[in-house]
């Protein structure tokens, strides 16, 4: 719900020309139904360009879920699956790294790596699919496990997190996803993911991760049982851990989708609500580099429009892509580079080739290279 104060949008725009910060108030009341989403798009669009200029990014990647069997039974997930279920499956060694293979013949910079808690399978199994894909491809990089995840492996071993970050650190993990945050606050993050890690395990994972140098993403799960109240909060805690460490390079806002979860009699998030959301996260977290538009799960047409309404990234080609195809999604599989620098183009913007952290990739042939950070503002 709105507060009853509602700062005019002559206000906000005076204050984002200007370069300051939005207050708490103010952040809220971009929501409001009466607040143009296009003017709010263009107020977005001006900090995307004062930050990024007119590039927008994508990378070669490939995802990997090794396991979709998961203790929980998180109300919003239709990848997960019981241990006796006939979807259920656990790769092998040697399908890891044939997918690894596979992302390396493709050209891809990065393998996406997230799954179920196997409560059959120990921390090690888990580790040895870092350790292994490491070894065989070493300039694959590899981002991996959210809080989530890395919460699990130290009640598995009863050892901290920091222990767990630095173990897969040295076996080959090169950054974190964004995964898992759902939405903060208890009022909501109860309501649809009660058991797993909650809002501070999740953030104080991602400070340790900042602190041993690990940098990683952060992500908002919109358009299912939270308001505008819960969405202002969420991006409100973000900024300040970002605002103590740093640590945090892109952004990226995940449309829910419905289907085959238990929040099945509920709508898909509208496009106008997903360029909205791209717009108040870009005016909120004035000190995230990168806000992403996710192709897989906004849709090719809304995410390619989110290139002007507050996001400078629309993802990369996303082989293998299972958690959100299961909940629905009818984006394709993959999409190659001529597609994704095209959509790109038809939007006006630059289309530039990045690897993980950010760096400018330059290829010949089919030898590729990071080149230096892509500075703009």
């Amino acid at each position: 719900m709105i507060r009853a104060f509602t700062p005019s949008l002559e206000v906000i725009r005076d204050k984002v020309e200007a370069g300051e910060r939005l207050d708490a108030a103010e952040a809220e009341s971009l929501w409001d139904p009466a607040l143009d989403v296009h003017e709010l798009g263009e107020l977005a669009n001006l900090v995307r360009e004062r930050k990024n200029g007119n590039f927008a990014y994508y990378n070669i990647n490939t995802h990997l879920n090794p396991t979709n069997v998961c203790i929980y039974r998180c109300t919003f997930c239709a990848f997960r699956a019981d241990l006796r279920d006939p979807r259920g499956y656990v790769m092998s060694d040697e399908q890891i790294l044939d997918r690894g293979r596979e992302a390396v013949e493709a050209g891809s910079t990065e393998m996406h790596i997230v799954g179920g808690l196997h409560h059959q399978k120990g921390y090690d199994w888990y580790l040895n699919v870092i350790r292994l894909l490491h070894d065989a491809y070493p300039a694959l990089h590899l981002k991996a496990w959210t809080p989530v995840e890395i919460n699990w492996f130290a009640h598995l071993t009863k050892r901290s997190n920091r222990e767990i970050l630095l173990e897969m650190r040295d076996a080959g993990l090169g950054s974190l996803p964004g995964g898992g945050a759902e939405i903060f606050h208890p009022e909501i993050r109860d309501k649809i993911c009660e058991h797993k890690a909650d809002t501070q395990e999740w953030f104080d994972i991602h400070r340790t991760a900042h602190e041993l140098g690990l940098r990683s993403n952060a992500t908002m799960l919109y358009g299912h049982i939270e308001n505008a109240f819960h969405r202002t909060d969420h991006l409100l805690r973000l900024r300040d851990l970002q605002d103590e460490t740093g640590g945090f390079q892109t952004f990226i806002p995940l449309a829910f989708h419905p289907d085959n979860t238990r929040l099945a009699h509920l709508s898909k998030p509208s496009p106008a609500l997903s360029l909205r959301t791209m717009a108040v996260s870009r005016l909120v977290l004035d000190n995230f580099d990168h806000i992403k538009a996710y192709w897989i799960m906004l849709g090719i047409g809304t995410a390619q429009a989110s290139l002007a309404y507050g996001a400078d990234d629309i993802d990369g080609t996303v082989r293998h892509e299972l958690i959100y195809h299961d909940a629905g999604a009818t984006t394709p599989e993959v999409l190659s580079v001529d597609e994704i620098t095209r959509l790109i183009r038809e939007a006006g913007r630059e289309p530039v080739e990045r690897d993980t952290l950010y760096h400018s990739v330059v290829r010949d042939g089919t030898a590729w290279r990071s080149s230096e950070p892509i500075l703009v503002g």
